[in-house]
Order: structure tokens, then sequence, then C-alpha cells
């Protein structure tokens, strides 16, 4: 296929998110909104303007909120339980595992401002680290959209699935990819450019820093196969698999650590299957430092041009190995 067109505009994915709670709530009473203190960066206010006696906002206390979220999807209700993802995962991982997880509650967590979007706040408001700590909790589907259109798919999906979901949400904005209408299907990658060289695979804010990775190695006569890969757990293993055998090299980026996250997922799958050279970016298993989310990948070598030269470095060692 040709590479998708990324539109101009940027949408905060956030907005994508309400909207469609919204129209959930107005099309089923049993939908309820759990916050904490986060009714203005959630972007809750429409709906609690609309079904005050639907939104519980519990205070700063994310232990909390994660049980009142079970203890209303026990009494029937659909919950989507919302707050930065740095605090909702970091601070009621035991929560998550043994009320949610565990007890297999239908509860939406929805991680807003992840990855390093809160990069002014500085170390302790990066949510750097959920992927890694929701992924190795079973019964979880863990899910980073990659623009507005998918995360509208993605919520919608959610909110008739039968169980838990995380939900990780960015405030930056970014270009729509996939096309208007899209259906989520979790588990199931998303080819947005084919190639034979090597593989660009990416979720959230990453993925159209990939496709622009590609167009710059298209630029240098490599054809790049650019995979989004918002679903972390179920991982996409036919399509990893089939990339790897296929191009013979893969790139991973994600807005996360390099240990535990999207990157280690898929190496776990490439390890065992279809051994190839892997190069994952991401954080480099420190503390981020404070500075804006777009300086910080960048920072951190995931501009689009610095994707591009990993990318050429991993050709070099796959024709080494030929």
């Amino acid at each position: 296929m040709n590479a998708v067109t990324m539109t101009e505009k940027l949408h905060d994915c956030r907005d994508a998110f309400v909207s469609v709670l919204e129209r959930l709530g107005a099309e089923n009473s049993k939908v309820v909104a759990v916050c904490n203190d986060s009714v203005g960066s959630s972007k809750l206010g429409g709906f609690k303007s609309k079904w005050p006696e639907r939104l519980v906002n519990v205070g700063i206390a994310e232990q909390n909120m994660v049980g009142v979220g079970a203890g209303l999807a026990n009494g029937g209700l659909l919950p989507f339980v919302c707050g930065a993802s740095c605090f909702l995962t970091g601070r009621s991982l035991e929560q998550v595992k043994a009320d949610i997880a565990y007890s297999n509650a239908n509860v939406k967590l929805v991680g807003i401002s992840s990855g390093m979007a809160y990069g002014e706040l500085g170390p302790t408001h990066h949510s750097i680290e959920d992927f890694a700590w929701m992924r190795v909790l079973p019964n979880l589907p863990v899910i980073a959209p990659c623009d507005s259109i998918e995360t509208a798919a993605a919520v919608e999906w959610a909110a008739h699935y039968q169980g838990p979901v995380f939900l990780r949400l960015s405030r930056v904005g970014v270009p729509d990819l996939l096309p208007q209408g899209h259906v989520f299907e979790p588990g199931k990658a998303n080819l947005l450019r084919d190639g034979d060289a090597v593989t660009l695979m990416a979720n959230g804010t990453l993925t159209h820093r990939a496709m622009k990775a590609a167009t710059i190695l298209a630029s240098r006569g490599i054809e790049a196969r650019v995979l989004n890969m918002a679903t972390v757990r179920p991982i996409d293993v036919d399509s990893i698999v089939s990339a790897a055998r296929e191009t013979g090299a893969i790139l991973t980026a994600e807005e996360h650590s390099v240990y535990g996250g999207l990157g280690s997922a898929i190496a776990e799958v490439v390890v065992a299957e279809a051994p190839v050279p892997m190069k994952i970016l991401g954080v480099p298993g420190i503390f981020a430092p404070t500075g804006s989310a777009e300086f910080l990948l960048d920072e951190f070598g995931m501009a689009p041009e610095a994707m591009a030269n990993a990318a050429e470095e991993l050709l070099a060692r796959k024709r080494g190995r030929s």
C-alpha cells in the first residue's frame, strides 16, 4: 500500500475521548466518570455539566479512585476512571492489580497526559513506566492510540468490551493518520506505509514521527515499512513476525522507558520467532529531565531525522549479517 497522508492540523486526543464519552453517556445512563481532581485536565467539564450526578471526583486520592471505579462496575455501572497516567498507574498499581485486573472488573482506566506531556513539571509527572506496569497484568488490554481518530475508535471499542481496559492518551497535539470511520481492532497493528528495507514500529505520539522518518528514508532511496502498534497488550505477533521476515530489521519508538514497554514487547516476539537486528528508541533508563515533550523526544533521539539515521544504522547491521 502507499503511505497514508497526514493532515497538517494537530489534534488533542483528549477531545476525541470526551466527545465519544459524552455521546456514550447520552446513549447509556450507566456510563459514569470518576476522576482525581482532574475535571479540567481530563476535559470532563462537558460531561459534568450534562450529568453532574454521574461524575465522581474523589480528589487527589488515586487508590480510592480506582476502588470507587471497581465498586461502581460491581454495581452494574460502566465507569471511565480518568487521571494523569503517572498517578493513575503509579500510585494505584496494587488497586489496579487486585480490584481491576484480578477481579476482571468492567472498568475503563484512562491515563491522561501520558509520556512526557507534562514535561515542564519534571520527572514526578512524567509517565514513562506505565506500559511496563500495566502490560504485565493479566486481563488488561493496554492501548495507546496514534491519533484522534484511533482514540475515538478505541473508546468506542472499550465501552462495548466486557472487562478492564487501559487507554493511554497524551495531551500533545498530533496529526491524524488513520481514515475517518476507522474501526479499532485490539491486538491488530495498522500498516501505514509499506516497504521492504526496514520496519519502523511506534504508537501514540511517536507514530507520526515514524511516518516522517520513513519519508526521509525514502528520499535516501530506502523504503521503510511503518506499523502503528497501538495495542501493546495483546501484541500483534503475526505483524511483527511478518515484518521481521520480510524486512529483516526493526526499529521501535515510544514515549516511554526503553525497558518494559512497546520495544520490549516486540523484542520478546522477535527473539522467539524471527531474530533480526533491532533498535529500541525511548527514554534510556533514566529519569527524564524537565523540558517540553517535543524537546525531550528530540533529546532522546526520536526526532524524525534521528529515527531515520538509526534505521540506516540498523540496515548496516542487517547487511553485516548477510
